[in-house]
């Protein structure tokens, strides 16, 4: 069946999160994306927290699936060249260098667009290209601080704490695909390409979006809540049998108490005017807290979720990571799937987020380092098998 982006070129120059995951989703919704990696190893990535010698780490593998891997040596005149002929092939340049690094290296957005007038160059940095910030560099953390996540996260009255990465990384990779999609709309109406930029401390701000209403409106400082629900009520509550992460989110806001109380078994307290209101419930914490505890203490995460969601009360079992890798849910959704790799042997991956009727997803294996070389320059860029040698000698290629 013919995917969404099924012709679609991507050249990936990026590294580490935020530009692989960009390029990864549009691998995974049909484009051709070919990873460039330098001579010296590739994207750190393949080593950090590698849990295996000479084996790329899963840092790596959850971000570079869909793709296929090639090497080439930009300090290199030939690499240069052999680079400007992939411009010219590509419909997309998804890099993620520190600022002025790309026109050092020759091929900064005008030069792009001179050898091909109808590329995306699609760029992801720390602080963006301009703005009294753009000259330093950037990573997940400093997203988040810069962003407003670390001061939303922590308890009252205690330090900002920064959340799990991937807000800062993953965050701009989607809004980074998002504006090359809008990109490509607008050159099938044009003919030409353009420049798409965004920052990982922009992508923060947008997803904080809901935190900062209380600026917006007024100029207030929002409070850190810790596992506070926004309206002050308690939302996270233990249970059976009493583990690390043997908790489940509740909604009590609203229409949700009643709901909840009708199926914890306390009908006596509906209607009851000291917990009737949002306002009410807040100002009684412990007791609402208590009452809910009560119930759910008893009740495995999943045995609770099973009760009150189907009674249209929003809530949620509090997933860790081998949790998550187990649901049968999100393994029926394809969002946990299992790929081969004659090297790394099979393993799990994340799939893709989006569900389209009409282009269904196949998430195939991050490459290994140079894996894919001598295809695309042979079968892209039509180079001849002794010349391949003859690149590899040169420190063209690895």
């Amino acid at each position: 069946m013919e995917k969404a982006l099924q012709g679609l070129r991507v050249l990936d120059v990026s590294r580490v999160q935020a530009g692989p995951s960009c390029a990864q989703l549009l691998g995974f919704l049909g484009a051709d994306v070919v990873k460039l990696e330098d001579v010296d190893g590739g994207d750190g990535a393949r080593v950090e927290a590698a849990d295996r010698q000479g084996v790329d780490s899963v840092y790596f593998t959850v971000f570079n699936g869909n793709k296929r891997a090639i090497t080439l040596n930009l300090k290199t005149d030939r690499g240069r060249e052999l680079f400007a002929r992939l411009v010219e092939w590509a419909d997309v340049v998804v890099e993620s260098f520190s600022k002025g690094v790309m026109e050092r290296l020759g091929f900064g957005y005008d030069a792009l667009k001179g050898i091909n007038p109808r590329v995306i160059h699609a760029s992801v940095k720390g602080f963006g290209e301009y703005g009294p910030y753009s000259g330093y560099r950037g990573f997940e953390l400093s997203a988040q601080a810069a962003g407003g996540l670390m001061a939303a996260n922590g308890w009252d009255g205690g330090p900002p704490m920064n959340a799990p990465e991937g807000a800062g990384g993953s965050g701009a990779g989607l809004h980074l695909a998002v504006g090359i999609l809008a990109a490509l709309r607008q050159r099938d109406r044009t003919g030409v390409g353009q420049h798409v930029e965004v920052s990982l401390q922009d992508g923060v701000v947008n997803l904080m979006r809901s935190r900062l209403m209380q600026g917006l409106a007024s100029g207030d400082t929002d409070r850190r809540r810790g596992s506070l629900a926004p309206n002050g009520m308690p939302s996270v509550f233990p249970c059976a049998p009493g583990g690390y992460d043997d908790y489940i989110m509740i909604n009590l806001g609203g229409e949700h108490w009643e709901a909840v109380l009708a199926v914890i078994g306390r009908d006596d307290l509906i209607g009851d005017e000291r917990y009737s209101t949002n306002e009410g419930r807040s100002r009684r914490f412990g007791e609402v807290e208590s009452i809910v505890a009560a119930w759910t203490s008893k009740r495995s995460k999943y045995e609770a979720f099973h009760l009150l969601a189907p009674m249209g009360v929003w809530c949620g079992p509090v997933l860790n990571p081998r949790d998550i890798l187990q649901d049968g849910h999100l393994r029926a959704r394809e969002m946990v799937v299992e790929v081969e790799d004659p090297v790394r042997g099979g393993y799990r991956m994340i799939g893709c987020p989006i569900k389209l009727e009409m282009s269904p997803v196949e998430v195939t294996a991050a490459p290994l380092y140079n894996q894919h070389t001598a295809e695309v320059l042979s079968t892209i860029l039509g180079v001849p098998d002794d010349e391949l040698a003859e690149l590899r000698r040169q420190g063209v290629t690895a």
